[in-house]
C-alpha cells in the first residue's frame, strides 16, 4: 500500500507564510512528478504547482512569485512554500504524485487526503 500524507495547513493572516509537506510511504519504487492542487468551496480542483523528478517546475499564474514547490527525493517528500498569502488562497490543498510501486512497477496517480489552508484578511 502506498499513501501520501499532507501536513502544515492551518489558519494564517494575510501576508504571512505557510509550508505544506507531503510524505509518501509504502512500497515505493520511484516517484515521478509531484504536484499540489487546491479546491475552493463549490469549485473544481485546480493545479497550483508541479515538479518533475528532474526538478522542473510549473506554477499557476495566480501563485507565481509567491509559492515555491520543491522535493526531497531521498525522503520521498514534497513541499509547497507559500509566501505572501492572500485570502483567495483559502482552500483545501491536495498533494498528488505519480508513484511506481515495487509490487508491479506500474505508475499510479496517488492523492493525499487534503489539508485546509485558511487565510484571514
Amino acid at each position: 500500500q502506498v499513501q501520501l500524507v499532507e501536513s502544515g495547513g492551518g489558519l494564517v493572516q494575510a501576508g504571512r507564510s505557510l509550508r505544506l509537506s507531503c510524505a509518501a510511504s509504502g512500497s515505493i519504487f520511484s516517484i515521478n512528478a509531484m504536484a499540489w492542487y487546491r479546491q475552493h468551496p463549490g469549485k473544481q480542483r485546480e493545479l497550483v504547482a508541479r515538479i518533475t523528478a528532474g526538478g522542473s517546475t510549473h506554477y499557476a499564474d495566480s501563485v507565481k512569485g509567491r509559492f515555491t514547490i520543491s522535493r526531497d527525493n531521498a525522503k520521498n517528500t514534497g513541499y509547497l512554500q507559500m509566501n505572501s498569502l492572500k485570502p483567495e488562497d483559502t482552500a483545501v490543498y491536495y498533494c498528488n504524485a505519480e508513484i511506481s510501486r515495487v509490487s508491479d512497477l506500474r505508475t499510479y496517480d496517488t492523492w493525499g487526503q487534503g489539508t485546509q489552508v485558511t487565510v484571514s484578511s
